[in-house]
């Protein structure tokens, strides 16, 4: 089926239901991601019933988009399949995803068919190719705007299969300001390990790697402050667990505006009783606002994650990441913990100036700024992205369908040594004595500078406290008495027990737990050396997985 792209003309795309012809039925289906090191599902059999990371912004806004006389039904793969009666109730199945999920975004196609219902994709991954997917009916490429507003007109006259694809582009974005808060009601938010909410899209750096500023511009685009107070009730009125992630492309991209929202978030947290931890994505170069990460420390953030990707300047430079290099980053890296909050490092192997001893380096790196969840990739080159255009004119881009290794793109080193310096990295940075003693410095360096959290209703209320004492019971049984690394547990714990510690022992136990039973299987073979690798799991994988 050849795509065939449709002019939208520029027409007022606030004015849906003017254009939505018949009531519709709409399957959302999220596809399963590949089990990786940042989704955390080897901690999820110590807790009281999550079954997935985060719920899925993207077709959540879309759900909320959709008029008001069309029924939405939402699932999310990841905790368990879409059913042959949500295929037969709906009129049409929207999904979307990043490029990791291809595959499984080409099955729910499949079955979708398999039920003669259309299907309709939009997302990260076909915005930047819409190539790669010629099995769906319409695709959506770009973000919320003049392509939604057509694409429901469409649909609304009329939800049989087209003879062939129609992909829509979209010409005209909706401003963030004017986006709904994502239908969280219609997922099931009590079971997500992390809540997820956005306040801003576009990052103004041009990191090699990168495809945002490809996907979503270069000029930060921004709810306002009461858009994002708006989804955080509601989050809240909905179950979310304990934590919620700001899924921003960086944080930081507008800081005044940034500085105009933290008093909101600080004044709501005070409402709540503190009722949730916040974390968020940022460059390194947030060091330099001093300012900024005190109003973060006051709204309760405890995590940031930064793309450190490598302690090496010269390859830092080499990526246009010299940003990462306006404080040193070990400096960097004690300026955020001494306001409370620990960093979580995004670190690639592979890169055009790796050398043999580039993995002793990272390891060196860790031992002395002390990250303790330090995401290690293989380079992977995302399409559309400066990285994938260089290594097409250089020739060393391999191509899906004969990946039978990690990367797509072929290194300057051999890859098998590539592949080995990634494992002894994996294999020695979460040797579990390890792990524990940069989270046993965390415990001295950053802890104690966190807002000390008021003993409030909503933080000591019934459910938390049931559910606290669940995932206790579950770590000390499956890791204090069954695991094989229990002792060094113990150690860790026990310090913490005697001091009336119980917050510390259940966020540690469940991150140190994942990231432990990830790198063995990892390095066994049995996980992707890269969150974005096109290579398939291996099927033995599927089993290990807790059900």
């Amino acid at each position: 089926m050849r795509g065939m792209f449709q002019d939208i003309a520029n027409k007022n795309h606030h004015d849906i239901h003017a254009q939505e012809g018949s009531a519709r039925k709409i399957l959302c289906v999220f596809p399963r991601y590949v089990p990786s090191f940042g989704t955390f599902e080897y901690a999820y059999p110590l807790t009281d019933g999550v079954r997935a990371f985060m719920p899925p912004q993207g077709l959540l806004v879309i759900a909320a988009v959709l008029p008001k006389t069309w029924e939405v039904r939402f699932v999310d793969e990841n905790m368990g399949p879409a059913r042959a009666g949500d295929f037969a109730w709906a009129d049409a199945v929207f999904v979307s995803g990043m490029h990791i999920q291809r595959r499984r975004m080409d099955d729910i196609c499949r079955r979708a068919h398999a039920f003669g219902k259309v299907a309709v994709l939009g997302g990260p991954s076909v915005s930047a190719c819409p190539e790669l997917y010629p099995g769906f009916d319409y695709l959506h490429v770009g973000e919320l705007g003049d392509a939604t507003d057509a694409l429901i007109g469409m649909l609304g006259r009329d939800v049989s299969r087209p003879r062939e694809q129609i992909a829509l582009r979209t010409k005209s974005r909706r401003d963030l300001c004017d986006f709904p808060a994502p239908a969280y009601e219609l997922a099931d938010i009590g079971r997500y390990f992390l809540g997820s909410v956005q306040y801003s899209s576009g990052c103004p750096y041009t990191c090699e790697f990168c495809d945002i500023p490809g996907l979503y511009g270069r000029v930060p685009r921004l709810k306002t402050p009461a858009q994002v107070v708006l989804e955080l009730d509601k989050l809240l009125a909905r179950g979310v667990n304990g934590s919620i992630y700001f899924v921003d492309d960086n944080f930081i991209a507008n800081r005044r505006a940034l500085r105009d929202l933290l008093p909101h978030l600080i004044e709501w947290q005070k409402r709540n009783g503190y009722a949730v931890s916040l974390s968020c994505e940022a460059t390194l170069n947030i060091a330099r606002s001093p300012e900024i990460l005190a109003l973060m420390r006051e709204a309760a953030f405890d995590t940031i994650f930064c793309g450190i990707e490598t302690p090496e300047p010269e390859a830092l430079r080499a990526i246009d990441k010299a940003h990462n290099l306006m404080v040193p980053i070990l400096d960097a890296v004690r300026a955020i913990n001494r306001h409370g909050m620990e960093v979580v490092s995004g670190i690639i192997l592979g890169l055009d100036t790796d050398t043999k001893d580039s993995g002793a380096r990272i390891l060196d790196f860790l031992e002395q700024s002390n990250i303790p969840m330090a995401t290690v990739n293989l380079l992977q080159a995302l399409p559309a992205t400066p990285l994938w255009y260089r290594l097409q004119k250089e020739n060393r881009l391999l191509r899906d369908e004969d990946l039978e290794r990690e990367s797509n793109v072929d290194f300057k080193l051999p890859y098998d040594d590539v592949l080995a310096m990634w494992r002894n990295c994996m294999a020695k940075a979460y040797r579990p004595d390890i792990l524990f003693a940069r989270y046993e410095h965390q415990m001295r360096a950053t802890r104690p500078n966190r807002l000390k959290r008021p003993k409030s209703r909503r933080r000591l209320s019934p459910r938390n406290i049931a559910k606290g004492l669940t995932i206790l019971a579950r770590i000390l049984w499956i890791v204090g008495v069954r695991g094989d690394y229990r002792r060094t547990f113990w150690k860790f714990t026990l310090r913490r027990l005697v001091r009336g510690q119980i917050e510390p022992v259940l966020s540690v136990g469940l991150c140190a737990h994942h990231l432990i039973m990830f790198a063995r299987d990892a390095c066994a073979g049995r996980g992707n050396a890269s969150h974005y690798s096109a290579k398939a799991r291996l099927p033995e994988l599927e089993t290990t997985l807790p059900g």
